[in-house]
Parts: structure tokens; C-alpha cells; sequence
């Protein structure tokens, strides 16, 4: 697939179901995990426009900073800590429309309002999860959580 990405207005599930063919696109054949991963983020970035979204890898038992855009962001995240490590540590999305309310947030920047966390499972264990933050408060929801979870499905560790 050429790597251009068409942006689509209209709702927010016309932008995913838009973006989706795209991404399977992208990584459709590459066996390089970080040139996907950087791609995946590149595409969710241009077409969401949110304030940081980026990938975390476990590693040797902590979450290492992989591919993102945004603001420099936190290197090594603890299991359990904040809402990645609560993400890793729970294996399921987790949703948070305030960060500020969330026991144990670790603020890597105080712009951060709202957080969504994907968990990437390979034989139901987590191998990384997708962070994306939001500047405004609410911002994510069921609807991002469907399209972002087929998003992180598509990822071949």
C-alpha cells in the first residue's frame, strides 16, 4: 500500500472505519514490529489529532517507552502504576475521563485531561499496550475502545 493516509471528517466511527482498512494496509506484510508500530501511532495521530498517543513494551518487567507522537513522554512505567501499569497489570482497557481522578496517575504532562489504554495480549499474556491522551476531559469512550482494541488486534509480536 502507498503511505498515504486519507483522512476522513465526519463522526468519529466514520473515522475509525475509515482508518481501519487503512492500518491493516500498513502493516499487511511487514514483518518489522517497530516500523508497524510507528506507523500505527503516525495514522492515529494525523487522523485523530490527540494530544500523545504511543506505544509501551514489556520488558524485562517494566513498560518501556516505544514508538509515539506527541510531547517527550515518561521512559519505564512499573506494573500497576498509573494507568498503563494498571492496564498491564489488569490486562483490559482502561478508560479514564479525568486523569487527575485516577489513583496513581502519573503525569507526564500536565496538558493530559483524559486517557484511554489498550492492552496487546499475544497467548493471553501483555506484551505492550497502546496509550493515547487526550487534552480535553471525557474524551474517550466504548467507541474508541472497539476501534482502537481491533486497531492493537492487527499487531504481530
Amino acid at each position: 500500500m502507498a503511505e498515504d493516509l486519507q483522512i476522513k471528517l465526519g463522526t468519529k466511527e466514520e473515522q475509525y472505519q475509515s482508518l481501519l482498512p487503512q492500518i491493516k494496509g500498513l502493516v499487511h506484510g511487514e514483518i518489522d514490529l517497530i516500523a508497524n508500530l510507528a506507523n500505527v501511532v503516525a495514522a492515529l495521530k494525523e487522523q485523530f489529532g490527540w494530544f500523545w498517543v504511543g506505544f509501551y513494551l514489556v520488558k524485562n518487567n517494566e513498560l518501556v517507552l516505544g514508538p509515539f507522537q506527541g510531547p517527550v513522554a515518561c521512559t519505564r512505567i512499573k506494573k500497576g502504576r498509573g494507568v498503563c501499569g494498571a492496564c498491564w497489570e489488569k490486562a483490559e482497557t482502561i478508560i479514564v475521563p479525568d486523569v487527575e481522578k485516577f489513583p496513581g496517575h502519573i503525569a507526564c504532562s500536565s496538558l493530559s485531561k483524559s486517557e484511554i489504554v489498550i492492552p496487546i495480549l499475544q497467548n493471553n499474556e501483555v506484551v505492550g499496550v497502546l496509550d493515547v491522551d487526550s487534552d480535553s476531559f471525557n474524551h474517550f469512550d466504548e467507541i474508541d475502545q472497539l476501534y482502537l482494541e481491533q486497531i492493537v488486534s492487527m499487531l504481530h509480536f
